[in-house]
């Protein structure tokens, strides 16, 4: 991979800043006060909890405190998603910091997993890395790893330690020599008005004439109604690929953000996949509806 060291540490310390509050029927004994942290755009939310449990329980009971769970504004906040994604879809157009509600009890079964221990979140995120690697080199990289190399990445991400990640997660962003890139790019594409978990498709990043894929011809296959394209303004548009679903009408737009940014749609996406990939190895787009002034 090109050696962009500089942005692949701007992504991995980018931070949300996060009032945590516990929720109004939550029985305690003495007002509690607000949890303030800054949180990890690269980090899973249950990787906070023994903090905000801590800081909660000074003022509850014991026997009122099982599962934790988090919502913004009523929606339950899935935890296997990473907190930069949780943000960009449901908050990045409010203000800061991101008012997050805290709960212990009526878990959410129909629309959260279960998530116990650490153990979870590790299985998940190892689960997702060796998806990522099957797509970009079938797989070969992450079972040549050892069984220390698997947790030295989760350690990693776990203590937010940069420079211990990226010494073994940089084998995974390499590709033969000769090769344009990966196989496929892993990617998962988010709609904030969208009921579908994500949008997944085998996606290589170099066309068939030896060009390179960008951002744009991504979105514009997988989908198309996020693009803007002359002679749809004032027309209802409506594209069905893959489930993806969206309706482009005169007067709205869509912003196409990754880490909370919008990349240049020119942008190659070997590049991205490199350089503004999750910990997970994938590439996590949330298409975003936006008015325009």
């Amino acid at each position: 991979m090109t050696d962009d060291k500089d942005v692949l540490r701007d992504i991995w310390f980018g931070r949300i800043p996060a009032c945590f509050t516990l929720y109004q029927d939550e029985l305690t004994e003495r007002e509690a006060e607000p949890y303030y942290l800054l949180l990890p755009r690269i980090s899973y939310l249950m990787l906070v909890t023994d903090k905000v449990k801590k800081h909660f329980q000074k003022v509850m009971r014991p026997e009122d405190i099982s599962e934790i769970w988090f919502d913004y504004e009523g929606t339950p906040l899935k935890w296997h998603y990473p907190v930069g994604v949780l943000f960009d879809l449901h908050a990045s157009n409010t203000g800061l910091p991101w008012n997050i509600t805290v709960h212990f009890k009526n878990f959410p079964e129909r629309d959260l997993l279960h998530c116990l221990s650490k153990d979870v979140i590790e299985a998940h995120f190892m689960s997702c890395v060796k998806e990522a690697d099957a797509l970009k080199h079938k797989g070969q990289v992450i079972n040549e790893m050892q069984k220390k190399d698997h947790k030295q990445l989760w350690m990693g991400l776990q203590n937010d330690k940069f420079d211990q990640f990226w010494a073994i997660n940089r084998k995974l962003m390499e590709y033969p020599a000769g090769e344009d890139g990966f196989r496929y790019i892993p990617f998962r594409i988010y709609q904030a008005i969208s009921e579908r978990p994500f949008i997944q498709k085998l996606f290589r990043p170099v066309a068939v004439d030896g060009q390179p894929h960008t951002l744009g011809d991504l979105i514009r296959e997988v989908c198309p109604s996020a693009v803007a394209c002359e002679g749809q303004l004032g027309q209802k548009y409506t594209s069905e690929f893959h489930g993806c679903t969206a309706p482009y009408t005169d007067g709205e737009k869509f912003q196409v953000v990754i880490h909370g940014i919008e990349p240049m749609l020119e942008t190659p996406l070997q590049w991205l996949s490199e350089h503004l990939s999750y910990p997970d190895n994938f590439l996590h787009i949330s298409i975003l509806p936006q008015s325009m002034d």
